[in-house]
This record gives C-alpha cells, sequence and structure tokens, in this order.
C-alpha cells in the first residue's frame, strides 16, 4: 500500500501526516507527501512541524518538500487531500477516473465529519500546531484501521 499525503506547500500538515502514519502502518507501507505548490521544493519541514512531531516522538526533521507529479497518480494507492483547495487543485491534475477514486479529503476520509478540512497552522503558533497534530493522528488512526480492516 502507496499513501500520500498532500497540503499546499508540503511543510506543516503533510509532513506531519506522513511522520504520524509511517508510525501506525506495517513497514511494507510507503508513505509520503507532496504539495500542490512548489515554492518550498527542497527544503525541510517548517521548524514548529519538526518541534510538535519530536514532542510525540516522531522524526519529521530529514523530510524535504516536493510537488505532486503526474506519476504519482500511478504510484500512490491513496491521495489524501488537507482541505478543500488541495483537494480541488489535486484532482484537476488527474488524468482519467481511476486516479480520480484514490484522491479524498483527508478528514472525510477518517470519517470526521465535523471538520471537512485540516486548518494551515503555518500563520499560527505551537498551540495551532498542535491542534493540527492532534486531529491528524486521530485521523490517521482511523484511516489506518480502515486500510487494514
Amino acid at each position: 500500500m502507496k499513501i500520500l499525503m498532500v497540503c499546499l506547500g508540503n511543510i506543516c500538515r503533510s509532513p506531519l501526516a506522513e511522520g504520524i502514519m509511517k508510525t501506525k502502518v506495517p513497514e511494507n507501507f510507503f508513505v509520503d507527501s507532496a504539495g500542490t505548490i512548489s515554492m518550498h521544493e527542497g527544503k525541510h519541514p517548517d521548524k514548529r512541524a519538526i518541534k510538535t512531531a519530536a514532542h510525540h516522538n516522531i522524526d519529521i526533521a530529514n523530510q524535504k518538500s516536493r510537488p505532486i507529479t503526474k506519476a504519482d497518480f500511478d504510484t500512490f494507492d491513496k491521495i489524501y487531500c488537507m482541505d478543500i483547495d488541495v483537494y480541488e487543485d489535486v484532482i484537476s491534475k488527474t488524468r482519467n477516473e481511476d486516479q480520480r477514486q484514490k484522491v479524498s479529503l483527508f478528514l472525510e476520509a477518517a470519517g470526521d465529519h465535523k471538520n471537512a478540512e485540516v486548518s494551515d497552522p503555518y500563520w499560527g503558533d505551537m498551540n495551532d500546531f498542535e491542534e493540527v497534530f492532534q486531529l491528524l493522528d486521530r485521523g490517521c488512526e482511523s484511516i489506518k484501521k480502515q486500510i487494514l480492516a
């Protein structure tokens, strides 16, 4: 199983989701993350995301931002988008219905219908990063249970 987590810049939400999901799925699973923009390409996650993950014993410091590619739609089995704008951007890059079926909103897939989107903590503070971590952790746990069922 290959899972891709996607947000806007691939420096806050999707690196956290990648790191969290890697701790929950079997070693033979491949989990990665990407962004819909290339502005941060090659850069490590936001220092606040790294610190938040480290607080929960998850190391995301060596991840590097990258934009989503056409090949990702062939490579990955599941593509989870952090918000509606990201979802719409990702869907617009798909070439067929099979690829579209792989793409979903992260929280919708996780069964969290109270929140449609994982808010972007970039403009916030450490509390915002912790709230996003907790939301992603619950979502990853729910998705893991569905995938492994």
